[in-house]
């Protein structure tokens, strides 16, 4: 007999609620497997996101067993429970689109509002740039670029469930990393965008971005190399 996985499945808006279903449980089985067999054997008009499949693009992140998570990197066997359930919801702190997919838009405006994007003073016509590998800021730029914006730590952040207006870790973490690239030349703009009351100081470190960070980065000593920085500049007059 084949053994099976109780899944309950998070299907309509905000307002919606938990579908059960019977899915077959599978050796090396990952929780988007899972989805993905529900959509295509069982309810084929439900909707959620993926791309890659392989951990490249973060679209496939929900809400499982309680916790934020890539579902294609994520193993039934590492979060089923004791009875061999599990529960499937979309991610928070984001409204629901339909079924397990969120809109991402006020994650991307954050992200923008946080001074997200590069800004140089070269053109193409000048010589490239030669940031020196052993610098300071180098190591800290680097500690925090591989951010994919998955959504994952913005949808464990108790924060941003607390005061929705707070920016959230990952467009902070991508401001600390532009403030850390000599190249850039809006600086203090940067910084006068994450010193606000829904910049930095709101973060009360509680370091649950960090704990679930797919990646392994740490938005928590990102948004700490804010606070010092804003800090400094406030005392030299700066902002």
């Amino acid at each position: 007999m084949t053994a099976t996985l109780s899944v309950k499945v998070w299907r309509g808006k905000a307002e919606g609620g938990f579908s059960h279903y019977e899915v077959p449980r599978l050796a090396s089985q990952t929780v988007l497997d899972v989805v993905t067999h529900i959509q295509r054997q069982l309810e084929p008009t439900l909707s959620y996101r993926f791309a890659c499949r392989v951990g490249m693009c973060g679209s496939c992140a929900m809400t499982v067993n309680g916790k934020a998570c890539w579902t294609c990197r994520t193993h039934v066997s590492k979060v089923v429970d004791a009875q061999g359930s599990l529960e499937i919801a979309p991610l928070a702190n984001l409204p629901v689109i339909k079924d397990l997919a969120t809109d991402m838009s006020e994650f991307f405006d954050k992200w923008t509002r946080a001074g997200g994007a590069f800004k140089g003073a070269a053109t193409r016509h000048d010589p490239f740039a030669k940031v020196a590998p052993a610098s300071n800021e180098r190591k800290a730029a680097n500690a925090g670029i591989e951010c994919i914006g998955c959504g994952v730590c913005y949808a464990s952040c108790d924060v941003v469930s607390w005061r929705p207006d707070y920016l959230g870790p990952a467009a902070m973490n991508r401001s600390w990393t532009l403030v850390n690239d000599v190249r850039d030349v809006a600086q203090t703009e940067r910084l006068r965008a994450v010193a606000g009351d829904a910049g930095c100081h709101a973060c009360h470190t509680l370091g649950s971005c960090t704990e679930r960070c797919p990646k392994h980065l740490s938005p928590t000593v990102s948004i700490a190399g804010l606070k010092r920085t804003v800090a400094r500049a406030a005392v030299r007059k700066q902002l």
